[in-house]
């Protein structure tokens, strides 16, 4: 048998842009420090990793709620890793077929595009978003309607049942950030170019994108000085959903509604179904035990962020 360990971290393309403040990035940079070590003491020989994407590889023509990447690029978005990264096709391809044969409904992507979620945590862990074979699975976080949580932790349990056979130091991250509602376009509200973005994957051209992000960065100051009309954090929710993933209490959120994610947290908050997905993975092998625990409300990012290390208390 293998050993599994975890590493749950949010991201941010802001931490890649001028404006967050030097003690913030400081701060949070002190933190991915000793996730690092964590994650160089393990020494991972595979790394799998749950993240969302924002309509840089999935899009509305084609939604899934789960794909597993049996090999992918970085689109490069926010000055993240452009580029192929280094996924082992047969792992991934046997990943698929044993989630399949668990019952959990998975789509596979021969040709897996990745953004920042994907690529920044690699990178902040490893350097290099290529320093270890990775097995990207997609989890939909953003595009409405979705499917309920409890389906995101029986993903996450199939997917840790598998790498735990496979006699290798497995590495599982978790991508996403918590109480967060950045502004992302949404069928309902998105204008005629973001609709055809969204909807049809149209690429933007260079100028669109140094828009998009000069527009991000706007939003993040407004909304760190209140002056936005963005659902403010809240990191008495973002306690509460720590206190359950460090309790080994995760059967609960098998309760917890959509709406009500979204009414308490925010929209993008539903991207704690990567870390919701990555602690099953390893309760699915017994109880567990925290290692990091990182917490800090950040309206500069627009995001509530966390990073969490975990082990199997054995």
């Amino acid at each position: 048998m293998g050993t599994l360990a975890l590493c749950c971290t949010s991201h941010s393309p802001l931490l890649n842009l001028p404006g967050p403040s030097r003690e913030l990035l400081d701060d949070i940079g002190s933190a991915l420090a000793d996730a690092r070590r964590f994650v160089a003491d393990y020494d991972p020989e595979l790394v799998v990793i749950f993240s969302p994407d924002h309509y840089n590889g999935f899009f509305y023509r084609t939604m899934p709620p789960f794909c597993i990447g049996t090999a992918a690029q970085g689109v490069g978005d926010y000055g993240s890793h452009a580029g192929p990264l280094n996924v082992p096709q047969d792992i991934a391809t046997d990943c698929a077929r044993a989630v399949l044969e668990s019952g959990i409904d998975v789509a596979i992507s021969a040709s897996m595009d990745v953004d920042h979620g994907t690529v920044q945590p690699l990178q902040n862990l490893f350097g290099d978003a290529t320093a270890r074979p990775v097995i990207p699975i997609f989890i939909n976080s953003v595009a409405t309607p979705l499917g309920p949580v409890r389906r995101v932790r029986a993903l996450g349990a199939a997917v840790g049942t598998f790498v735990a056979s496979l006699g290798r130091r497995v590495l599982i991250v978790g991508s996403g950030g918590l109480s967060h509602d950045p502004p992302v376009p949404t069928l309902a509200s998105a204008p005629p170019a973001a609709l055809e973005r969204i909807v049809h994957g149209v690429p933007m051209t260079p100028e669109q994108r140094q828009d998009r992000q000069v527009a991000v960065m706007d939003a993040a100051q407004a909304f760190a000085h209140g002056q936005s009309r963005l659902q403010p954090l809240n990191p008495d929710w973002d306690a509460a959903f720590l206190d359950v993933i460090d309790g080994n209490r995760l059967p609960e959120v098998d309760g917890w509604s959509n709406d009500w994610i979204e009414r308490e947290a925010g929209h993008s908050a539903h991207e704690v179904r990567t870390w919701i997905a990555a602690f099953a993975a390893l309760a699915a092998h017994g109880r567990y035990r925290i290692e990091q625990r990182f917490y800090r409300a950040a309206p500069e990012l627009i995001a509530g962020f966390a990073i969490r290390t975990a082990v199997l208390d054995v």
